[in-house]
Parts: C-alpha cells; structure tokens; sequence
C-alpha cells in the first residue's frame, strides 16, 4: 500500500482518487477552495462535475496542504495547466529531494512554452516528475469503465513503480521513456479537439472529423519530432488514442466549447457555458509559439487561434483549410 497526496480535487483528480482507493492505496485529496473541501466531505461526492462517483469515507479531503503532502510516497498533480507553476510554488517548500509528482494535467504553459514536468522540475528542482496520460474521461474512469494509460517517467524503474500503483482490473497501464512525446500528444489535441467541436458546431458530418483528427495528429507529430519527441509515441494512447476520444466525446470540454463556438458563441461564451476549464484555449496559443520557435506549419492550429483570438468566422476557417495549396499526403513516401 502507498500513500498518495492527490493535488487537486477536480473532477480528474477525484476520478484518480476513487481509482487509487479502490487499488488498495491510502489517498488525501487537497483542494484550495474551502467551499469545495466542504461539499465533498459532506457528500462524498462531487455532484456537479463527478456526479455518481461515491468517494469511500476512508479518503481524507482537506485544505490542508502540509497534511496532503507530508510522508507521502506519490504526489498526484491534478490542477489544471495554467495553475501548475502556481501550485508548485506552493507545495515547493514541503518536498523533499526524490519526492515522485505525477503530473496528470495537460497543456503547455503559455508564457514559457514549457510542459508541465519541466514546470515542476523549473520550481521543484528535488522533485522526481513524471506523468500519466492517455484516452481517460474522469467520467469513465470514476466509474470504472476499462481505460488505458500510460505512465511516463525518467528512469525505468520509476516509471514500473508508478505503473504498479495505477494499475487494475479497469485500468490498464503502459509505461514510456518519452515524456515529451506524451506531453506534446495530451496538450495539442486539446487543440484540435476544439476545432472538431466547431465542425460539429457548424452542422459537417464524419469526413470532416476523420479529416480534422488524421490532419490533425500530423500537425502534432510534425511538431512533436521536431522537438524531440518519438513518432511513435504520436501513433500510441497519448497521441492517436488521446485525440480520437477527445473529438468524439461529449465528456469533452474542449468539443463541447468548440462546438458553442461553432453555433457562434465567442471563446469567453463558450468557456463560461462549459463552466469548466477548456485547455485547448491556452495550450492554442503556446502550440503557435512552438511552431514558430521551430519553424513547423500546424494549419489547423493556426486557424484555431485565429477563430479564438482574432474573431475569424468558423466557416471561413474550414473554407481556408480545404482551399490551401495542393500537398502530397506523406512527403517521405517515394513514387
């Protein structure tokens, strides 16, 4: 059995809770929003974003920060993205050196276009970062439909440790030496997930989706290796698999945002509709500054920011997109 602080008491970061609980392990939840700390411990549940999803009395819910993280041999970072830097500055001076942080939220921090594992590694230097991404609705998860992950981490045995510790019946987990890969996959799909909303949004049908993913994850995996990352890992849970469910999906806040958009709502509409936090909207941005930092074309992305930022017309983005000039699919494919 191990001890896990879960940092943040989100709907991904309850569903994770339950899903440790249930593996055997001894789980605190830490939440900075005292109204929060209170409804979950007097419910047991999250009843507007986990409704269903009963947390067993023995998992602890506080606003404690010193009690979430002190003696624990796992820490679970589940605030969203644009709080990562934030959160770390916080818990930084309780960790101590080799401390585990698995980081579970997805995106690229705007302003330095760092992931978040290098987030965490820039303000808890001590710290051990790793990550757990993949095809994971909250929804599905806290009810414990079959899911499949993967853990990332620095070194092998940290990453068979942590696969030990996720793994179960219901969840099933991979490990990967490439965070990057993972990282880059779970963020700008995200992207993408909001364009395929729009074009739901807009009234297209399913060529138009299969177009927008398989377009889509050549965008990310274009970038990803330019970068560093392994394009197989871009074909994996954490890219392909991620994005599918992503588009797909009505659990996901970054279609249902995009398809408000599509119907005409601005970015900031659609945003305070969905009522939870869309990482799409802050990862397009940080997804433009990489691929101007290494000179790589992402098409979609670019008309995504263009809708959420300069108010392009939806429409006349898709007309932009099937009207750029003549490509061959695959340039690395010889006649």
């Amino acid at each position: 059995m191990a001890s896990i602080g879960v940092i943040g008491a989100g709907s991904w970061g309850t569903a994770l809770a339950v899903l440790l609980h249930n593996n055997g392990h001894q789980v605190t939840i830490w939440s900075c929003i005292q109204e929060e700390v209170q409804l979950l411990n007097e419910n047991r549940m999250h009843t507007s974003k986990l409704p269903g999803v009963v947390l067993a009395d023995e998992i602890a819910i506080t606003g404690d920060l010193e009690q979430t993280l002190r003696d624990k041999d796992v820490l679970v970072m589940a605030v969203p993205s644009a709080f990562v830097r934030s959160t770390c500055k916080q818990i930084a001076p309780f960790i101590q050196p080799g401390q585990i942080i698995v980081d579970v939220a997805k995106g690229v921090e705007e302003t330095s276009l760092s992931t978040m594992t290098e987030v965490i590694r820039q303000e808890i230097p001590a710290a051990n970062a790793a990550i757990l991404s993949g095809p994971s609705h909250a929804e599905e998860v806290g009810r414990g439909l079959p899911t499949t992950c993967v853990v990332g981490a620095e070194t092998e045995d940290t990453a068979k440790y942590l696969q030990n510790i996720f793994m179960s019946p219901v969840f099933r987990v991979y490990i990967s030496p490439d965070m990057l890969g993972m990282e880059l996959g779970g963020s700008l799909k995200n992207v993408i997930a909001l364009a395929a909303g729009m074009a739901d949004g807009l009234g297209y049908g399913d060529n138009t989706k299969a177009a927008l993913i398989t377009r889509g994850i050549a965008e990310i995996t274009r970038l990803g290796v330019k970068m560093g990352g392994r394009p197989e890992t871009f074909g994996g849970l954490t890219g392909i698999g991620d994005l599918i469910v992503t588009c797909a999906s009505m659990h996901s806040r970054n279609r249902r945002a995009g398809i408000l958009i599509g119907q005409g709502y601005t970015a900031d509409q659609a945003m305070k509709e969905v009522n939870m936090v869309v990482e799409g909207v802050y990862s397009a941005k940080a997804a433009m500054g990489l691929a101007q930092k290494y000179d790589v074309e992402l098409p979609i992305i670019e008309q995504v920011n263009q809708i959420l930022f300069e108010n392009k017309n939806p429409r006349e983005a898709v007309n932009n997109l099937m009207l750029r000039d003549q490509k061959i699919e695959n340039p690395l494919l010889p006649w």
